[in-house]
């Protein structure tokens, strides 16, 4: 979701909060703002569009100060315009707010009638004025804040300062991330880690219900009712330059090329080749807690969900486990059937995403273990469930998945894997068949990636389409769904993913020689059956795409394009296949100019309904 970055100290906050915004920009976007304490006062600096449009007011216009706070916003509630854009303003107070306030109609109904006036469709701009008038009661600004907070319905992340109080920051979070920076002489408050690296390491994570007040000096974290809260800060390990494009024209290729280094590092330390085993320490819930775990709820939404669904195939597979997948978003509106015989496993890349974060909470309260595979070490969902396996692709910038995904399927894998062996349903022989196999991966995932030329030469011939399919059977039919999501989310092309063994069930009427369909055509046991359904589309002049490991003349025959990648072990072909469909999107993107890191209206971390 949005960005927030506030700073206290030395330095000129413009520039501070300019870089940490930049640096949050794969959050996506729509506007942005800066607000600066400048000789007794804020200067306020809004533009729509890219951040840029704001770096050239500010060299028109400088904000010079020492203490300030900057926003990105994602229109939620208004439409992005200057006077939507944050930081709001209201009397003494310039507040930022990530988040959805749920009574906001009832309280800015309210707030005019004690004959206050507002200057922006939001809801945040209610919170700044509820701060306001309570700083006219005589609080300060964190009582001011304890006040306006306890009225308000929703998820919210804000940061707020007052001209009464200067080089002073009030952050309060419910719901939606806020991580503070310690720094020698000055501090930091940011929505997310990347904002903050260039200037410290050492880290405090705000918990719901609390709020801290930042100066130079320090930082006092409490709950909302004011009770003082000790924590230790976390020291980060990232290296800020993976967080830059290191050549690539866009963060996405840069990590679509990375993610053969990012299944390594997932895999490290946890393949046991030798017993035949997987090692997962940092996934424990109790003693021997896999025999009493009689069914699995996967839980996840967009990309995540998709792992999931092949997750589902490995885990049923190896462990013998029934599965459920779904969305976050529905689950949490259903009454899910779980109990103490259950494992709720939530997936995420950022671990903020709401949605997700409400299946773990439900779970909670019914008394269910849970577990998290996740990206982003102290998150929301990780700090919540009962056991966390950490996937390592490092930071993601570009808005669409691609390295998490594949790293969310490795992590599931080796989940299904060492539930397998402890319950007795893989043996030995059979595990160390998938680890060699595993070992072995990134060199095959490297082919894949060597194939990018070409695929780029075959995406131009599709960059006026209209109407994508993407087929696959049985583990791979999700990689379907995700290559049509891919696409989807980069070139703004309607796509559609679907069960091969589905196609005459509806989609076919689709199909005509304006329609490219990419079949998903792997050496498995459903090959002759998928090669079926491609001669269905071929016979209705569909232009096919065809990703396979099979070298077969009558594919070379029926096919427009054929993309052939290495042969690996069935369980690990779902991986293999992401990747060229990935750069298929990409390239297509490219050459039709959209925004390929921030496609439009869409977030990296969702974490608002």
């Amino acid at each position: 979701m949005c960005g927030i970055v506030g700073y206290v100290g030395q330095r000129d906050a413009s520039s501070v909060l300019i870089r940490g915004l930049r640096l949050l920009e794969y959050r996506g976007y729509d506007s942005a703002g800066v607000a600066v304490l400048t000789n007794g006062d804020f200067a306020l600096r809004r533009s729509v569009g890219k951040l840029q449009n704001l770096e050239d007011l500010l060299a028109e216009s400088p904000a010079t100060g020492h203490s300030g706070i900057g926003h990105t916003r994602w229109a939620t509630h208004g439409r992005p315009s200057e006077a939507n854009a944050h930081p709001h303003r209201a009397g003494r107070v310039v507040l930022i707010h990530n988040g959805i306030i749920e009574n906001f109609l009832a309280l800015r109904a309210e707030l005019r009638a004690n004959g206050r006036d507002f200057s922006s469709e939001t809801d945040t701009e209610i919170i700044a004025h509820l701060i306001d008038g309570y700083l006219s009661d005589g609080d300060d600004l964190a009582a001011a804040t304890r006040r306006a907070i306890a009225r308000l319905e929703g998820s919210f992340a804000i940061v707020v300062m007052s001209v009464d109080e200067p080089g002073r920051l009030v952050a309060a979070k419910s719901a939606t991330p806020i991580v503070i920076g310690l720094g020698d002489g000055e501090n930091f408050v940011a929505s997310d880690i990347p904002a903050l690296l260039d200037y410290t390491r050492d880290m405090l994570f705000l918990e719901d219900g609390e709020m801290a007040e930042i100066d130079s000096s320090g930082v006092r974290v409490s709950e909302f009712d004011g009770t003082v809260v000790e924590r230790d800060p976390r020291r980060i390990t990232w290296d800020p330059v993976t967080a830059q494009k290191g050549g690539y024209k866009h963060f996405m290729l840069k990590e679509i090329h990375e993610q053969p280094q990012a299944i390594i590092d997932t895999m490290r330390g946890r393949l046991l080749l030798e017993d035949g085993d997987i090692f997962l320490d940092d996934f424990d819930l109790g003693k021997e807690w896999w025999k009493d775990v009689e069914r699995m709820d996967l839980i996840a939404c967009g990309t995540a969900w998709h792992a999931c669904l092949v997750g589902k195939f490995f885990i049923e597979k190896f462990a013998r486990i029934p599965c459920n997948v779904d969305y976050g978003s529905e689950f949490r509106y259903r009454e899910p059937i779980l109990d103490e015989r259950g494992l709720l496993v939530v997936v995420s890349q950022s671990g903020e995403t709401a949605d997700t974060l409400a299946a773990v909470e439900e779970a909670r309260r019914k008394g269910v273990r849970s577990a998290a595979i996740c990206n982003v070490v102290d998150s929301s969902i990780t700090r919540r469930a009962d056991a966390v396996l950490y996937t390592h692709a490092g930071p993601e910038i570009s808005v669409a998945s691609t390295k998490a995904f594949v790293t969310q399927l490795t992590a599931l894998l080796l989940m299904a894997l060492f539930l397998g062996r402890r319950r007795g349903t893989l043996s030995a022989e059979e595990c160390r068949e998938l680890i060699e196999a595993m070992v072995h991966l990134p060199s095959p995932l490297r082919e894949a990636l060597a194939l990018a030329p070409s695929i780029e030469t075959m995406a131009r011939r599709y960059v006026k389409a209209e109407n994508f399919l993407y087929v696959g059977r049985g583990l791979n039919y999700p990689i379907a769904l995700e290559g049509a999501l891919k696409l989807k989310e980069l070139s703004y092309i309607h796509a559609e993913g679907y069960p091969a063994g589905e196609l005459k069930h509806g989609p076919i009427a689709l199909i005509s020689e304006t329609m490219p369909v990419v079949v998903l055509l792997p050496k498995n046991g459903s090959f002759a059956k998928t090669l079926s359904n491609m001669k269905e589309v071929e016979s209705r002049g569909g232009q096919i795409i065809v990703v396979t490991d099979v070298e077969d003349d009558e594919i070379d025959q029926v096919a427009r394009d054929v993309i052939r990648v290495p042969s690996v072990h069935p369980m690990l072909m779902p991986i293999l296949l992401s990747l060229p469909l990935q750069l298929l999107s990409y390239y297509v993107a490219e050459h039709r100019g959209t925004d390929v890191d921030q496609p439009r209206n869409l977030a990296k971390s969702v974490t608002v309904e």
